[in-house]
């Protein structure tokens, strides 16, 4: 019989989650997923209710100011090259018929960017540059990209093995889209920089979590390397 005194318990630290995660990312030892043959740049929710906090500050957040930057030459690159882009939001019905139980938990209004007239909530920044001809856009309830969507089946057509998701939030719908993707039999690409939440103890908190289970989290600049170079 274990003694109970001598039994492994959690790990306790002083560290900030940012610090954490900064240690846990110089391992050198880790083990990398790496990129595969064909990639898609799946940017999840950059919609007004969560990138705009001077109209929602209860909703939305910055982490990296030059975000949508990065999400626009990422997905302008993608494109140039014949690779695939995704663009989701959360919206839902006036009534919000279809949002579920996750529906039930709020009490601010509008909070479910139900589509009427007036609301802007679920719109998609005006700063990102959607290509409607070219890129696919998906309409979700939940917060993985790829629950009850097209997402799987587009990307199979597209004969994709690597995704590279960006967009909010990274401890929500980032997560959910990251934890279906490996799921899903994908490599999982999180650049740091495109990423976002409400306060850094849950991105840095997340983002360490990614990295030791689920995904690549790494500097955006190593995914513009990788497309540079990527060739038909």
């Amino acid at each position: 019989m274990t003694d109970a005194s001598s039994a492994p318990t959690m790990q306790l630290s002083d560290k900030t989650a940012r610090q954490i995660f900064e240690d846990i990312r110089a391992n050198p030892a880790r083990k990398r997923f790496g990129f595969g043959k064909r990639v898609a740049i799946v940017n999840v929710d950059p919609q007004k209710a969560y990138t705009r906090p001077d109209l929602f500050p209860n909703t939305a957040y910055i982490t990296d100011p030059l975000q949508a930057d990065h999400i626009n030459k990422l997905s302008k690159l993608a494109r140039s090259k014949g690779l695939p882009v995704v663009w989701t939001r959360v919206c839902y019905m006036e009534n919000a018929a279809d949002a579920g139980i996750w529906g039930t938990r709020t009490d601010t209004p509008d909070s479910l960017q139900n589509i009427k007239a007036g609301s802007v909530r679920h719109e998609f920044d005006d700063r990102l540059e959607i290509d409607p001809a070219v890129d696919a856009i998906y309409e979700k309830k939940m917060p993985s990209a790829f629950f009850e969507t097209r997402l799987s089946s587009f990307l199979t057509w597209h004969k994709i093995d690597t995704v590279v998701i960006t967009g909010g939030s990274t401890s929500g719908c980032i997560r959910a889209t990251a934890v279906d993707s490996l799921s899903h039999g994908y490599r999982t690409i999180v650049p740091i920089e495109c990423v976002a939440d409400k306060h850094e103890s849950y991105h840095f908190a997340n983002l360490t979590d990614l990295l030791l289970k689920y995904a690549d989290v790494v500097d955006v600049q190593e995914v513009y390397d990788w497309l540079e170079e990527y060739s038909v």
